[in-house]
């Protein structure tokens, strides 16, 4: 077979992104740069790389590069458009980039480019039929080569640090609820799309009854899809542990043995995106939508499993001698609780989120306390001994991985380092707390009011509570114009949420 030799300029490490941009800044440690020597050793066994980060909202974010591009892109980082960190979920501009953003951070003026340098730690094969494609996530730079204020998992690896400075090691472990749905044939959703609203949402049906709480006839359904998935998740190396059915029709449970921070976050994206890529081309749809606006759907949540090791031993610093949780242990607790408002924001950030934490769901959680073995909770401390550990059971599916974790860790972080000494507060009754805000807007307002700055930086501060802001507005106005009836969830959140996340 004959092809046209075409002419190539630049060199094979030129072109793309900015010349020698890891090396000049320093970017990678040594274990980062070993592995990439070993990628592009074996890049021939690669057709195509797919080049991808977390958003603020939490979304994988991509560029599909040719093997030769990646090569380059190794060296020299990719260009990026920084779009992502301007549209809110419904991809309306909520910062002014054509003047001033307002966040503190020049680069995006314009909507100028930002460098996405790979992290070689991160490579691998995805499992899907068709061209041999792999999966890299890269992390976010300005120009100069300076973390970008804005990236998300920056912000972990930030938190991280302040733990490995006192010898400790978070240690979490993922429990995601999620609805598998058939896809109906029907147009794909995009009339009436645009910037700042979403087309119509996929037109599903239920793949099961459901409210058979683990009736194994249930999964039995849906195990034609489920069991080759947790295929292609053990060949991602993911520390798969479990699959269940959960309440209501096609919801599934997914569990994961506990992992260091970083990676946990990490695999929090890429699961959600394989398990939406799967469905997809299967015919199925999947989403991580709290409360999807099918008949007879009950909410969806993300639990978050947390201990801490001392990193010289191996202890986990929340057993205690004789039973129960540690003074350390409860001293993480007051932390989480002193922050549960202010920081609800990163762990509940859809408008749709808000319709789990009510009351009319009793294993979801309104109030902030905690208690052992109590589902009713917001904080219930779970196992014994070595496996003594604390479930977060605020969050939903779609949250910002990086962001969530990182609020959770920096709450516990600094109730480590106050004075311990949390006692059992109840999920109702005169020594519960205060309630967990029930909306987003009161969400973003506790967030302002509250010390986010401090965790996330003032320009990602910024740049959430404007991004927030423009999708509780439109969202209102929405609701202002249509009067839908209350306590359901609307047409608008559908648009929104389910096929996105």
């Amino acid at each position: 077979m004959f092809s046209r030799s075409w002419s190539r300029p630049f060199s094979e490490s030129g072109g793309v992104g900015r010349p020698a941009f890891v090396t000049e800044f320093g970017l990678w440690t040594d274990e980062q740069a070993a592995a990439a020597e070993q990628i592009e050793a074996s890049l021939d066994e690669v057709d195509l790389v797919r080049l991808v980060f977390g958003d603020p909202h939490g979304l994988a974010r991509s560029k599909t590069l040719t093997v030769d591009a990646f090569r380059s892109v190794l060296r020299n980082g990719m260009d990026f458009s920084s779009g992502p960190f301007i549209f809110d979920t419904g991809h309306a501009a909520a910062l002014d980039y054509l003047s001033d953003p307002g966040v503190g951070v020049d680069e995006i003026a314009g909507a100028g480019s930002f460098v996405l340098v790979p992290d070689p730690l991160t490579f691998q094969i995805l499992p899907h039929e068709g061209p041999r494609t792999a999966w890299v996530l890269g992390d976010e730079y300005l120009r100069d080569g300076s973390p970008h204020p804005l990236s998300a998992r920056n912000v972990l690896r930030q938190v991280i640090a302040r733990y490995a400075a006192r010898d400790l090691t978070p240690v979490l472990g993922l429990e995601v609820e999620w609805y598998l749905t058939k896809r109906l044939p029907g147009p794909p959703g995009n009339a009436g799309n645009g910037f700042g609203l979403q087309g119509a949402a996929p037109e599903v049906e239920a793949v099961n009854s459901g409210y058979q709480f683990n009736l194994d006839s249930n999964y039995d359904s849906v195990a034609h899809f489920t069991s080759p998935l947790a295929l292609k998740l053990l060949e991602l190396g993911l520390p798969l542990r479990s699959i269940e059915h959960e309440s209501g029709p096609g919801q599934i449970e997914t569990t994961f043995n506990p992992m260091h921070a970083l990676d946990t976050a990490d695999a929090m994206l890429l699961f959600r995106t394989m398990v939406k890529q799967t469905a997809t081309r299967q015919g199925y749809h999947a989403t991580f939508m709290s409360l999807p606006r099918v008949d007879s759907f009950d909410p969806s949540g993300w639990h978050l499993h947390q201990s801490v090791m001392d990193a010289k031993t191996g202890r986990n610093i929340f057993a205690a001698a004789e039973g129960g949780i540690s003074d350390q242990g409860k001293a993480y607790i007051d932390g989480l609780l002193a922050r549960a408002r202010d920081l609800c924001l990163l762990s509940v950030p859809t408008v749709n989120g808000y319709r789990r934490l009510s009351s009319d769901f009793s294993l979801s959680p309104t109030r902030i306390g905690w208690s052992y073995e109590d589902r009713s909770v917001m904080l219930r401390v779970v196992g014994g001994g070595s496996a003594t550990h604390v479930e977060n059971r605020t969050g939903e599916p779609t949250a910002n991985p990086y962001l969530a974790i990182a609020a959770q860790l920096s709450a516990g972080f600094d109730g480590l380092t106050a004075t311990p000494g949390a006692a059992p507060r109840p999920a109702g009754g005169e020594d519960a707390y205060e309630t967990l805000p029930q909306s987003l807007g009161e969400a973003l307002e506790a967030f302002r009011a509250g010390q986010g700055a401090e965790l996330l930086g003032k320009p990602l501060a910024a740049t959430l509570a404007k991004l927030k802001a423009s999708e509780v507005s439109r969202f209102e106005a929405w609701r202002a114009q249509e009067r839908p009836a209350e306590g359901q969830v609307t047409e608008w959140e559908q648009r929104e949420y389910f096929e996105a996340y």
